[in-house]
């Protein structure tokens, strides 16, 4: 009998703890949610409710002044009607596509070239990085100026060595080109990524490499080079993102008008001209899902191929 009063005690106190567990979880629950609360708030008001209407306004002809009408799949067959709308596809992969690998590409060989062991390395690092932290509009103001065809400094330098500089900005077949150029100028923040990754890699596979011979070149293209893909694959895909995404510099150099002959057009650009200028909201609504399909299968597709040329430690 005293056993089975000591058995239904024991019950009651678990139970009571239980309870008591169960209401301080709902208590720091709400705490939590309440905290919470207003990033959730904001996330909704000015990210999903947008993106949703985004969608509805592809598929009317909604304006800022008018709330315009259901025209089902018009605006993008207006679109693959649109001359201007191919030709800024054409002008933002032209870039993309030489922009991306040329500061991959540069961008490894200074962070190489900064990594190695040499007196006033922090100058030399800092010296890359600043351009980075120039703004854009200054950016274009100095290139403006240092790509003008008449008394620029890179045409200067070029008829001293005995070479007739081109247009640059003014010529529709050079003006692509020194946008490019203009992006290779920030690649400051993709050589600070570089140098992180360098600075991963394990001393003890460079000096097990020594042991056998191998040569700077050697492990530069069997040790360095594949231990960095990691590092590279992150800065191509951001740096796809960004160069389909890229607005501030084209249409600060042509203050919008995408000149000469929409050789400099972004996509970006043409659909903030229908937006803003235009106010056919519907119309560059319905872009702007067609620039993220584009921007989504560039990276599916670059999330495919990771498969041969990334290398992680310790998966190989």
């Amino acid at each position: 009998m005293a056993a089975n009063d000591n058995v239904a005690g024991t019950v009651k106190t678990v139970r009571a703890a239980k309870r008591g567990s169960s209401s301080y979880e709902r208590k720091m629950s709400l705490y939590g949610f309440l905290f919470a609360l207003p990033w959730i708030l904001g996330i909704l008001i000015f990210s999903a409710y947008p993106l949703v209407m985004s969608i509805y306004y592809s598929f009317t002809t909604y304006s800022i002044l008018d709330p315009g009408q259901w025209v089902g799949g018009g605006n993008y067959k207006d679109l693959m009607a649109d001359g201007t709308f191919w030709i800024s596809i054409y002008n933002t992969l032209y870039y993309t596509f030489i922009s991306v690998p040329l500061n991959i590409l540069v961008g490894v060989g200074l962070a190489l070239m900064l990594n190695t062991k040499i007196r006033g390395q922090g100058i030399y690092r800092t010296i890359f990085f600043l351009p980075s932290l120039v703004p854009a509009v200054a950016t274009t103001i100095i290139w403006l100026w240092l790509l003008n065809p008449q008394f620029g400094l890179v045409n200067y330098w070029l008829e001293k060595i005995g070479i007739s500089g081109p247009g640059w900005l003014g010529d529709e077949h050079w003006s692509k080109p020194s946008l490019i150029l203009m992006g290779v100028w920030g690649v400051g923040q993709a050589i600070v990524i570089y140098l992180a990754g360098l600075q991963d890699i394990p001393q003890d596979y460079y000096d097990a490499a020594e042991v056998d011979g191998a040569g700077t070149a050697l492990k530069l293209r069997h040790i360095t080079l594949p231990l960095m893909t990691p590092v590279i694959f992150f800065n191509l895909i951001m740096g796809t993102i960004g160069a389909m995404q890229n607005f501030v510099l084209p249409y600060t150099l042509t203050n919008g008008t995408g000149s000469p002959a929409n050789s400099l057009t972004m996509y970006v650009m043409y659909l903030y001209q229908n937006a803003f200028n235009y106010l056919k909201m519907g119309y560059a609504s319905a872009m702007a899902w067609i620039l993220f399909l584009i921007v989504a299968l560039l990276t599916v597709l670059i999330f495919i191929t990771q498969k041969r040329w990334v290398h992680y430690q310790g998966k190989e």
